[in-house]
């Protein structure tokens, strides 16, 4: 075998890269010395795109297919200088494969709580996560503005970055929106699209695109979220001496189902039979008014008939002095509302008493 044949089998003449590891974005195909002969077979895959870098200069992006290389289809090529050799003269340059598939389920979230001014509770902080999808949109940009010489470069790499962007872009947009936070679990898909707006130039500029973005969740903070949900229990419960009695129940049962618990299961038990006593907030509710007294009796009017003549009306008490001095007799007639006629003041049982002390009429003379 001659030299030239050496030479000409030392230099690759197949190009390609197969992955299954879902988060390189980027690699480089490795040659000794980067040299690639002329004629060599490039192959691109669908979900790739191959980027030629010839002495540090983007010379072009090769997008799914077969191609041969040759000067004739990398106009960049043509100025090149030819080799004086024997053979086709290889020319050194690198070739970085760059998927283009999406890569899912990236996860953001707010490290800090947001804060805010919610239109019915005032200041609040937020905290909120969820998960996106990248991909290369723009192969060229992508590999200058990020890439660099990153022989392998993964999806984690940039990740970070991105993560940072959609936090601020997201803290922006949920401060201004004047949504209740009550109401920002019903307006999760249209918070995700104003955000994957705003940050959409910035992410355009790296090369790259989202083509989802989900808010998974927005929280409180954990105690802000317990004040919320005895609220929500107090609104529910309705009668707050109700929701007291329910209370200690609930507490007794914990208590009689843990023996040993018995500091806790105590403090329950307080705090189950405070809440009959005090507003939701810890305020001291306020105690139910009392009901007033029921109204005296109406004061029964008695009528006296004397020599053919009426007087009065009379209560229970005029006609007790008038039985003691003599003006009243158990014979004397007397009416009251609701008589049918006259009677005897000693025929009515409710004046018999006034002569109990008063003796009867003394006997006629013999």
């Amino acid at each position: 075998m001659g030299i030239f044949d050496f030479l000409k089998g030392e230099f690759i003449d197949v190009i390609h890269w197969t992955d299954d590891s879902r988060d390189t974005m980027v690699w480089r195909f490795e040659r000794e010395g980067h040299a690639i002969k002329y004629g060599a077979k490039l192959t691109v895959r669908e979900g790739q795109v191959a980027a030629f870098i010839h002495e540090g200069q983007l010379a072009d992006v090769f997008t799914p297919g077969l191609y041969e290389l040759q000067t004739n289809n990398m106009p960049i090529l043509t100025t090149l200088q030819h080799w004086d050799h024997g053979f086709q003269s290889p020319f050194k340059s690198e070739i970085y494969f760059i998927s283009t598939v999406r890569f899912n389920d990236l996860k953001w979230g707010t490290k800090n709580p947001i804060m805010l001014r919610d239109p019915e509770f005032g200041p609040l902080r937020l905290r909120a996560f969820g998960t996106y999808s990248i991909r290369v949109g723009d192969a060229g940009t992508f590999m200058k503005e990020v890439v660099g010489t990153d022989g392998e470069f993964t999806a984690d790499e940039v990740t970070n970055q991105i993560r940072n962007v959609i936090v601020q872009e997201f803290s922006k947009i949920i401060a201004t929106c004047n949504i209740p936070v009550l109401d920002m679990a019903g307006n999760t898909g249209d918070l995700s699209k104003l955000v994957t707006t705003a940050i959409a130039p910035v992410i355009g500029s790296y090369g790259l695109t989202i083509p989802e973005f989900y808010i998974e969740n927005i929280s409180l903070p954990e105690e802000v979220e317990k004040v919320l949900d005895k609220r929500t229990s107090v609104g529910i419960a309705g009668d707050l001496g109700k929701y007291g009695q329910f209370s200690a129940a609930e507490a007794m049962t914990t208590a009689a189902a843990n023996p040993g618990g018995g500091m806790g299961a105590g403090l329950g038990l307080g705090m189950g039979m405070a809440m009959g006593q005090t507003g939701p907030w810890g305020a001291a509710a306020a105690a139910p008014a009392a009901a007033p007294p029921p109204p005296p009796p109406a004061a029964v009017a008695w009528h006296v008939a004397e020599n053919g003549a009426t007087e009065g009306p009379f209560s229970a008490t005029d006609l007790a002095g008038m039985a003691q001095r003599g003006g009243l007799t158990r014979a004397s007639s007397v009416w009251k509302a609701g008589m049918t006629g006259w009677l005897a003041a000693g025929d009515v049982p409710e004046l018999a008493n006034l002569f109990a002390g008063v003796p009867p009429p003394p006997p006629p003379a013999v």
